[in-house]
C-alpha cells in the first residue's frame, strides 16, 4: 500500500486521499486482525468478519486487537470516561494465555490508531462513541445469569445481582462480586439504554404471529437450558454489535476516500485473504475460510493454466496439452445449490423441529456419502467406518490443499447468527450516536418478519460477488511460501515449503510457462517498439504489421525457434531473445539520441549565426542613420546660429530708430506741455481776481443778516423768560401744599402703627402670663417637634419643587438635605420610581406589551451567549414583515394557512449538498413552520413544531441557525434543516415563546456552540464556525469542505 501511494500522482486532494488511504491501515488492522497460533497479525476478514472470536478464542490466539490496546494504552481519565480497568483478567472475552505478545506493542498501536482516524476524517465524538461500544463489548462478556422459577410454573434466566453484587458470592470474599450485576449496569450507561429494557430482552422473547404478539421466556424446558440460551443471547449480542461497528467502520473509511467525481476511471485493488488453514481444531470458520481459497484456487486455474493453453490454441501454436487438477469438483461439493453443504446447513437451519449439529451431519453422510472428496465415519461408504482418525462428531474434506477434519460442533449456531427481536429492538432504543444505525431492524415502525439470512449464504453472496468482480479484471497473484511452523528467522524446512508449492499449484503453472512462451505481443505493439532495428521498416512500414515483425526478426538472425507467429500475436519462448530485442532497441536509441542531439546542435549553431548576421545588417543600418542623423542635427544648430545673429542685427538697428523718434515726440510734448501750463496759470490769476471781489460782497450781506437775526432773538427770549417765570412759581406753590399734607398723613399712620404694636405687646404679655405654668415641663419637646415639622415641611416642599422626570430610566434623585431623613429619602424615592412604571406601562397598549416580553425572553435567551444580540436590541421585532395576508402575491400561500400567522420573512436555506444558500419565505404560527418558494409561494415545507427538538446557533456575529429535527419524526426523512437570516434573535425568541406558550409541546431548547452536528438524510455532517484571515475577509460564508464537514467563514471584528 505504501508502493501504490508513493508511485501515484501529485496534488493537494491526493495527497490527502493518499494519507487517509496509508492511515486507514491501521485502524483496519486494529479492529479486523487478531493473533493466531501462525500469525500475530492475521487478518480475520475478508468478505466477512470472524465474529465468532469476540466471545471465544482458541488456545494460543487472541481476541482483536483493538480490545488490547485499547485497555493498555488508553489514558486514566479516558479508561474512566469507558468505566474500563487497565487489566486482561477482569474480562472474560480476553484470553489470558496469549494476552501479551512479542513484538507488539499495544499501548503504542493505540495512539497510533487514535492519529489514523483523526487523519481518516473520524470526528472526535465518533472516536468517543466507537471506544464506547468497544468498552460495552467488553462489559457484555461479564454479565452472569441465574435460573429463577417463575410462579406459573415455567423458569427463566435472571442477571446475578442486577444491583451490582452477588450476595452469596460477596459474603464469602469473593473477588470480582461486587462487579457481577454491576457491568450490565455501566454497559447501559454506556449505551445510553435503560437497564430494565436490556434486562428483559435477556430473559423474555417476543413471537408474533397472524398480527399477535406472545412474550415468553427464552426456554420454558429446563433452568440450565434456559440460562444456557442467556448466554448465547449474550454472545450474539457481543458479536454482532462489535461485527456491525467494523461494517460502520469500514463503510465510514470508503466514503472519506471515494472519489468525488463519477466518472469512470481506471481502478486499481488489492485483495489480501487468509490463507489455508488447518489446525487441531477446525470450526464453522475453518470452513468459509478453505470455501473462499477453493474459489481463488479455481480462478487461479481459470485465468493462468487453463487460459494459458487455450491462448496457444487460439492463436494456431503448436502445443502439447498439460494436465493439472481442476478443483471445480471440490468447489461443486460446497456450494452446489441442491446438494451443496452450504445448501444443507441452510436447510437444517431453516427447517422447523430439533434441529442440532448431529442432524445436519446425518444429512451429510445421507446425501455427501458417494462424493470422492467427502469422508465420515458414518457414511455409507464402509472404507471409512474403521478409521479410528476420523471421529464420529466429525467429516472430512479432501481440498486441493490436503485433507481437512472439520468439528460438526456449533456448524449450526454459526450459521444461523441469531439475534433476537427483543435485543435489536433494545438496541434501537438505546440513546448511543451509533446505535440507530447499527440496529435499523430495531425501529418498531419498521417490523420485518422475514428471516435474516445465514452467515453462510452471506458469505457464498459476497465470494461470488468477488468471483464477478475478478473475473472482469486483470488479477496478478502473489503466492506467500511460509518457510516454517516456528514464526522463526533462519529457519527452512524443507517438507512444509514443498507441500505448499504442490498444492498450490505452482509446478503446473511452472511447466506451463517453461513449456510455453515467456512473451507474447500483438504485431502493431510489437513492431511499433522495435521497427529502428531494421532498415526496412524504419521509419515506417507500409505492408501489414505481420510482414514487418517478419522481416524484423530475420534481419536480426533471431533462431526460428525462439520465435512463433500466431494469428493476431508474436510468441517468444525464451527471455533471453526479449532481453536482447530490449537492448539492441536500447543501443539503437543510443544511436538515435546521439543523431538527434547532433542534428539540433547544427540546427541551433545554423540558426545562431543567421540571427547574428541579421543583427549585423541591423546594427550597420541603424549607425549610418544615426551619423546622418548627427550631421543634420550639426547643420540644423549652425543654421539656427547664422538666423540668430541676423534677427538681432536687425532688431538693434531698428531699436535705434525707435528710440530716436521717441526723443522728439518727448520733446514736443514737454514745449507744448510748457506753453500750456504758461496759459493755465495765466487764466487762474484772473479767476482768482473775480473770486476775491465776489467773497467780499457776500461777507458783507452776512453780516447785515446776522445783525437782524440778533437783535428779533433777544426779544423772542425775553417773552419766553417771562413765561417760564410764572409756570415756576406755580409748581413751587404745589408741592409746599403737597408736602405738608404728606407729613400728616405720615404723622398719623405712626400713631396707628405704635398703639397696634402696644396692644400686640400687652396681648402676649397676658396670654404667656396665663399658659406659663403650663409650658415649663414640655418646652423642649415641644420645641423639638416644631423644629421637626417645621424642617419636614420645607424639606417636602423643596422636593417638591425639584422632582425629576417621569421616565423610568431617569436615575437622578434630589440630595438628601438632612441625614436623620435618610430612609425616609429612600422609601420615598423607591415608592416615586413604582408609581413611574406603573404610570409608564399604564400607556402601553396589548401589542405593545407583547413586543417587550418578546424583547425580554431574547435578552435572558442571548445576551452574553450570542455576539450578535448587541446589534439586534435596538431593532424592533415587527413579525410579518411580508404582510402575508395583504399581499395579493402570497394570497394562494396565505389561504393554505389555517393558524394566524406569528411570523412571516425571508430566510435563506442552506443547501445540504454544496453549502450555498436558496432564498424561502419562513411562515411561523402557532402550530408548525412552513417553508415556501420566495418568487411562486409554493409551499415546499411544512414542519410541525412538536417534531422540533431543538435549535443550534454559534457564540459569533453571524446569523446561522440549525433547526433539528427529532429522531423517528415523519420530518426527520430528510434532515435537519440550516438556514440564515438578519433576523434570527427574533425568529428564534418566536419559536421559544411558541414553544413555552403550548401545553401540548415541551419548550424548545436552544443549544450554544461553534461546532455541532446535524443529520442530513443519512450521514451526520459536522457545521463548524471559524474566524477568517483579514485577506480573505469578504462577509460570511459558507462551504462544503468534504462528506463530514460544513464550514462557516466569518469576517474576523
Amino acid at each position: 500500500m505504501s508502493y501504490v501511494a508513493a508511485v501515484c500522482g501529485k496534488g493537494q486532494e491526493v495527497n490527502k486521499v493518499k494519507e487517509q488511504l496509508l492511515q486507514s491501515n491501521p485502524v483496519l488492522e486494529a479492529f479486523g486482525n487478531a493473533k493466531t497460533v501462525r500469525n500475530d497479525n492475521s487478518s480475520r476478514f475478508v468478505n466477512l468478519l470472524e465474529k465468532s472470536r469476540v466471545v471465544k478464542q482458541p488456545r494460543g490466539e487472541r481476541n482483536f486487537h483493538v480490545f488490547y490496546q485499547l485497555l493498555s494504552g488508553a489514558s486514566e481519565e479516558t479508561l474512566r470516561k469507558l468505566k474500563l480497568e487497565r487489566d486482561f483478567s477482569k474480562y472474560n472475552y480476553l484470553s489470558l494465555d496469549s494476552a501479551t505478545v512479542n513484538g507488539l506493542d499495544d499501548a503504542g498501536s493505540f495512539k497510533t490508531v487514535r492519529n489514523a482516524m483523526q487523519i481518516v476524517g473520524f470526528m472526535e465524538d465518533e472516536i468517543q462513541s466507537i471506544l464506547e461500544l468497544v468498552a460495552a463489548v467488553l462489559k457484555l462478556g461479564n454479565i452472569e445469569f441465574k435460573p429463577e422459577s417463575r410462579v406459573n410454573g415455567f423458569d427463566e434466566s435472571r442477571v446475578k445481582d442486577k444491583n451490582g453484587k452477588c450476595p452469596v458470592l460477596h459474603h464469602l470474599g469473593v473477588p470480582g462480586a461486587q462487579t457481577l450485576g454491576f457491568n450490565l449496569k455501566e454497559m447501559c450507561e454506556l449505551l445510553g439504554i435503560e437497564q430494565s429494557v436490556l434486562e428483559r430482552a435477556f430473559s423474555f422473547r417476543t413471537v408474533e404471529a397472524k398480527m399477535e404478539k406472545v412474550s415468553t421466556t427464552l426456554n420454558v424446558a429446563q433452568v440450565s437450558t434456559s440460562v444456557q440460551i442467556a448466554y448465547y443471547a449474550r454472545d450474539a449480542l457481543a458479536k454482532n454489535l462489535y461485527s456491525r461497528l467494523f461494517s460502520w467502520l469500514v463503510n465510514r473509511i470508503n466514503e472519506s476516500i471515494k472519489a468525488q467525481s463519477k466518472a469512470r476511471k481506471k481502478v486499481m485493488g488489492v485483495l489480501d485473504i487468509y490463507g489455508f488453514e488447518i489446525f487441531e481444531d477446525n470450526s464453522f470458520e475453518q470452513f468459509i475460510i478453505n470455501y473462499c481459497n477453493e474459489k481463488l484456487q479455481q480462478i487461479f486455474i481459470e485465468l493462468t493454466l487453463r487460459e494459458e493453453q487455450e491462448e496457444y490454441i487460439r492463436e494456431g501454436i503448436e502445443w502439447t496439452n498439460i494436465e493439472y487438477f481442476n478443483n471445480a469438483i471440490i468447489c461443486d461439493l460446497i456450494e452446489n445449490n441442491q446438494n451443496g453443504i452450504l445448501a444443507m446447513l441452510d436447510e437444517e437451519c431453516l427447517r422447523p423441529g430439533t434441529v442440532t449439529d448431529e442432524t445436519f451431519l446425518d444429512k451429510l453422510n445421507t446425501i455427501c456419502a458417494e462424493h470422492q472428496h467427502f469422508e465420515s465415519r458414518l457414511s455409507k461408504n464402509s472404507k471409512f467406518l474403521t478409521d479410528h482418525s476420523l471421529p464420529h462428531n466429525c467429516f472430512r474434506i479432501q481440498h486441493y490443499a490436503g485433507k481437512v477434519l472439520y468439528r460438526a460442533e456449533g456448524f449450526v449456531d454459526k450459521n444461523n447468527d441469531l439475534l433476537y427481536r427483543d435485543l435489536s429492538q433494545a438496541m434501537y432504543k438505546a440513546n448511543h450516536a451509533l446505535m440507530k444505525l447499527l440496529f435499523p431492524e430495531g425501529n418498531p415502525a419498521k417490523v420485518n418478519l422475514k428471516r435474516p439470512p445465514t452467515a453462510g449464504f452471506q458469505f457464498k453472496a459476497s465470494v461470488g460477488t468477488l468471483m464477478k468482480n475478478l473475473l472482469t479484471k486483470n488479477p496478478n497473484y502473489i503466492r506467500c511460501i511460509k518457510p516454517n511452523d516456528k514464526k522463526a528467522a533462519h529457519i527452512f524446512t524443507d517438507a512444509l515449503v514443498c507441500h505448499q508449492v504442490h498444492y498450490l499449484g505452482l509446478m503446473e503453472n511452472v511447466r506451463v510457462r517453461r513449456a510455453g512462451y515467456a512473451f507474447r505481443q500483438a504485431y502493431e505493439p510489437c513492431l511499433e517498439r522495435y521497427k529502428m532495428l531494421c532498415k526496412q521498416t524504419w521509419p515506417h512500414w507500409k505492408g501489414p504489421a505481420r510482414d514487418g515483425v517478419k522481416v524484423l526478426l530475420t534481419d536480426l538472425q533471431v533462431p526460428a525457434e525462439e520465435f512463433a507467429y500466431g494469428r493476431s500475436k508474436i510468441f517468444i519462448r525464451n527471455p533471453k531473445t526479449l532481453f536482447f530485442l530490449e537492448e539492441k532497441r536500447r543501443q539503437c536509441l543510443e544511436d538515435l539520441a546521439a543523431l538527434i542531439q547532433k542534428i539540433y546542435r547544427g540546427w541551433k549553431c545554423r540558426t545562431h549565426f543567421l540571427l547574428l548576421k541579421k543583427s549585423q545588417v541591423v546594427v550597420a543600418a541603424w549607425f549610418r542613420r544615426f551619423a546622418q542623423q548627427k550631421k543634420y542635427q550639426n547643420i540644423r544648430c549652425s543654421a539656427l546660429v547664422v538666423q540668430s545673429f541676423i534677427r538681432g542685427w536687425k532688431a538693434r538697428k531698428l531699436l535705434r530708430e525707435l528710440k530716436h523718434k521717441k526723443r522728439c515726440e518727448e520733446a514736443v510734448t514737454t514745449i507744448s506741455a510748457y506753453w500750456h501750463g504758461t496759459q493755465a496759470r495765466w487764466e487762474l490769476r484772473r479767476l482768482k481776481e473775480e473770486a476775491r471781489n465776489k467773497q467780499a460782497v457776500s461777507v458783507i450781506w452776512a453780516a447785515w443778516l446776522g445783525t437782524k437775526a440778533r437783535r428779533e432773538l433777544r426779544t423772542l427770549k425775553h417773552e419766553a423768560r417771562c413765561k417760564q417765570a410764572v409756570t415756576f412759581i406755580w409748581a413751587c406753590w404745589q408741592g409746599t401744599q403737597a408736602r405738608r399734607e404728606l407729613k400728616r398723613l405720615k404723622e398719623e399712620a405712626r400713631r396707628k402703627h405704635a398703639i397696634a404694636v402696644i396692644w400686640a405687646y400687652w396681648l402676649g404679655l397676658k396670654v404667656r402670663r396665663e399658659y406659663r405654668k403650663f409650658f415649663r415641663a414640655n418646652a423642649g419637646k415641644k420645641i423639638y417637634e416644631f423644629t421637626i415639622q417645621r424642617i419636614t415641611q420645607k424639606y417636602l416642599l423643596g422636593l417638591k419643587k425639584t422632582m425629576p422626570s417621569m421616565s423610568p430610566i431617569d436615575k437622578s434623585w434630589p440630595n438628601l438635605p438632612y441625614s436623620f431623613l435618610d430612609v425616609s429619602h429612600q422609601e420615598l424615592r423607591r415608592m416615586f420610581h413604582l408609581w413611574r412604571c406603573k404610570k409608564y406601562r399604564s400607556q402601553f397598549t396589548a401589542e405593545r406589551k407583547a413586543t417587550f416580553e418578546e424583547k425580554l425572553a431574547a435578552s435572558e435567551l442571548f445576551k452574553d451567549k450570542k455576539a450578535l444580540y448587541v446589534s439586534s436590541v435596538g431593532q424592533p421585532f415587527k413579525g410579518d414583515y411580508l404582510e402575508i395576508t395583504k399581499n395579493p402575491k402570497y394570497q394562494k400561500l396565505s389561504t393554505l394557512v389555517e393558524d394566524k400567522v406569528l411570523l412571516a420573512d425571508v430566510v435563506s436555506k442552506i443547501n445540504r449538498a454544496n453549502g450555498k444558500g436558496t432564498p424561502r419565505i419562513l411562515l411561523l404560527t402557532k402550530k408548525s413552520l412552513i417553508l415556501a418558494e420566495q418568487k411562486t409561494g409554493q409551499m415546499k415545507v411544512s414542519l410541525p413544531l412538536a417534531d422540533l427538538s431543538s435549535v443550534s446557533v454559534s457564540t459569533q456575529n453571524d446569523s446561522f441557525f440549525a433547526l433539528k429535527l427529532k429522531e423517528g419524526s415523519a420530518s426527520a426523512a430528510k434532515g435537519d434543516f440550516l438556514m440564515n437570516s438578519d433576523r434570527m434573535i427574533e425568529i428564534i425568541t418566536k419559536l421559544h415563546c411558541t414553544g413555552a406558550a403550548s401545553a401540548e409541546r415541551s419548550q424548545i431548547k436552544i443549544d450554544f456552540s461553534d461546532e455541532f452536528l446535524l443529520q442530513f438524510k443519512q450521514d451526520k455532517v459536522c457545521v463548524k464556525f471559524i474566524q477568517s484571515t483579514p485577506k480573505n475577509s469578504g462577509g460570511v460564508s459558507c462551504k462544503r469542505k468534504n462528506n463530514r464537514l460544513l464550514e462557516v467563514s466569518i469576517p474576523s471584528p
